[in-house]
This record gives C-alpha cells, sequence and structure tokens, in this order.
C-alpha cells in the first residue's frame, strides 16, 4: 500500500463548532501577505482543501486552518481558514481553536497574541481560564431595512453586515429557534441567502437568524447558515461581530457592555465593542468564548483512494 503522508491536524471545537488545524503539511503559498497567499492556495492548491474538508476525511459543518509563519514578526502567526465549499476571510471561532491548538503545542503563553489573516490583523488573549477573547477586524452595518422576497412570496426585512464576512441579519423571521427545528431552518435561510443574493448583495453568504433564548441571562439566540448549507453550532464570532455593529448603530448597546450571543446549541460568546468611527458606525469588537480539544490526527493519501481529494460533484 503506497500511502502518501498529507497532513498533521489538531481537531477542535469552540461552542460546538469544530476546527482542523493543519500543524504539518499542506501546500507551499510562498511569502507575502495572507490575503495573497489565499489566492495562490485557492488558485493552485485547492485538492488540498477539498482533502481535508470533504468526507471521507471531514464533513460539511467543519472549518479548516492553515498555519502560516507571520509576515510582521511582532505577530505570532498568519492564519488561513477554509470549509467545504471554500475560503473563508475570517473566522472568530476557527480562531478561539486555533489559539488553544497553539497553546496545546506550547507555542504560545497566556496573555495577547497578534495573527495575520486575509482580511486584517486580529489579536486574541489567552486567559488563565482556558478562554479567549478574539478582538475582530473592524465592524460595521452597510445598510439597514433591507427588504427582500423569496422565491414563495415570503417576505423579510433585515441588516446588511460586516464582521469578518458578510451577513444578512433577520429578526422578523416568525420561526422558534429550537435546535429539533434545524432543517427548517436550514431551508428557510437557504431561501433568504438566495434572495438576497439575487437582489443586490452577492457577497452575502452567512444568514443569520435571531430569536428570544429560553433562559433569561442571554440577550439573544442565532441561528446561523454558513456558506456551504451547513449551520454554525457556535454561536457565530464573525455573525456576533455583525450583531454587535448593527446594535451599535441603533444605539440599543453601549460601548464595552456585555452582550451574550447564545448559538442554537445553548452555547455562548460574550461580545463587546468600543468604538474606531462613530460617525460612520465602525466598531472594535471583541468576542470571548472556550475551545476545547477533540484529537491529533495523520492524515494519509492512497493514490489509488476514488474519493482521495473528497466527496464533492466532481468526483463521481
Amino acid at each position: 500500500m503506497n500511502l502518501q503522508a498529507l497532513a498533521t491536524v489538531i481537531d477542535s471545537h469552540t461552542g460546538g463548532e469544530p476546527t482542523r488545524v493543519v500543524i504539518e503539511g499542506g501546500p507551499d503559498l510562498g511569502h507575502g501577505p495572507m490575503e495573497d497567499q489565499l489566492k495562490r492556495f485557492q488558485r493552485d492548491h485547492d485538492a488540498f482543501r477539498r482533502s481535508i474538508m470533504l468526507e471521507p476525511r471531514g464533513s460539511d459543518v467543519l472549518v479548516g486552518a492553515v498555519l502560516r509563519p507571520a509576515n510582521d514578526p511582532a505577530n505570532t502567526a498568519g492564519i488561513l481558514f477554509f470549509n467545504n465549499v471554500g475560503y473563508l476571510g475570517m473566522c472568530g471561532h476557527g480562531t478561539i481553536g486555533v489559539m488553544i491548538t497553539l497553546a496545546h503545542l506550547g507555542r504560545i503563553q497566556q496573555g495577547i497574541h497578534r495573527l495575520e489573516t486575509p482580511v486584517g490583523v486580529v489579536t486574541a488573549e489567552l486567559h488563565t481560564d482556558g478562554s479567549v477573547s478574539v478582538t475582530n477586524v473592524p465592524s460595521y452595518r452597510h445598510a439597514t431595512g433591507v427588504r427582500v422576497v423569496c422565491a414563495d412570496g415570503k417576505e423579510f426585512t433585515g441588516d446588511v453586515a460586516w464582521g469578518g464576512n458578510w451577513f444578512y441579519l433577520v429578526s422578523d423571521h416568525g420561526r422558534s429557534l429550537e435546535l429539533h427545528d434545524v432543517e427548517a431552518l436550514t431551508g428557510l435561510s437557504w431561501e433568504i441567502r438566495r434572495a438576497i443574493n439575487a437582489q443586490g448583495y452577492p457577497l452575502v453568504d452567512h444568514v443569520e437568524l435571531f430569536g428570544t433564548p429560553p433562559s433569561g441571562d442571554a440577550n439573544s439566540r442565532n441561528f446561523v447558515l454558513c456558506p456551504g448549507k451547513a449551520y454554525d453550532r457556535s454561536p457565530c464570532g464573525t455573525g456576533t461581530s455583525a450583531k454587535l455593529a448593527c446594535l451599535a448603530a441603533d444605539g440599543k448597546l453601549a460601548p464595552m457592555e456585555p452582550w451574550i450571543q447564545e448559538s442554537i446549541l445553548g452555547s455562548r460568546f460574550i461580545g463587546r465593542y468600543r468604538w474606531m468611527d462613530e460617525s460612520r458606525g465602525i466598531i472594535e469588537p471583541t468576542i470571548t468564548g472556550t475551545a476545547y480539544l477533540t484529537g491529533e490526527s495523520r492524515l494519509w493519501m492512497d493514490p489509488s483512494d476514488p474519493f482521495g481529494e473528497g466527496i464533492h460533484p466532481g468526483s463521481a
């Protein structure tokens, strides 16, 4: 059997949402800004992404990260995020998973670390209790009161916001956000995404539904549909950042006031923000959460395996 080493990975989950960090192996992406390395990854090495993200090695819900040397020696590392359908500019839960992985490897200690991503430098603090606070990229609401009409004629109104990824945030969906209803929530969110894309916002690839949490000590519950049609098990770091930007723009949350965002599973992030440019509605969000290690694996490639590069539409 002619097995070839593909990668060594460490898996974790943040609030139920898994992260797979490549610690050995991976493609040669050269040097330069993470944005440029991501373009080379997408253009020349997408087979690697498919191999470790898609079944039979991965799953639709998995988010991957490749660690890269930082360009600035003042920064700890570079990170490139990806999932089952493509690439992410930033990932909040994934950054928390990366930090816990780096700590496990002995590469970082408690304190503040700067990480380079394709959408800018983020800072992440590893606390003494093992939790991580991620200070995300500048976030803002792009448009408010955006009305969409789905193919079945149902209408929704929400906000379009940036939190490291593009979101359409909806509260008037009329559904209860319960775990047993995720199939229906996925279908509804997918139709909303198709509508918002068709109606002038093609870059929106996340839909975030909000509702009242079952418990009284959280501010909100959400259901987040990710680009590959899998729902986020965590409260979503970039989605919570987008939510904070909308709350700040509406004057509903004061700077540094905590916002407890609950996921469809009941897991939680605590969000806070500072104004970066109040006149333009730009905030600096910070998201705090906890990740848990679940395993370390050596992934192999068998050249004779017909699904070695993952099960995808082109593999049949």
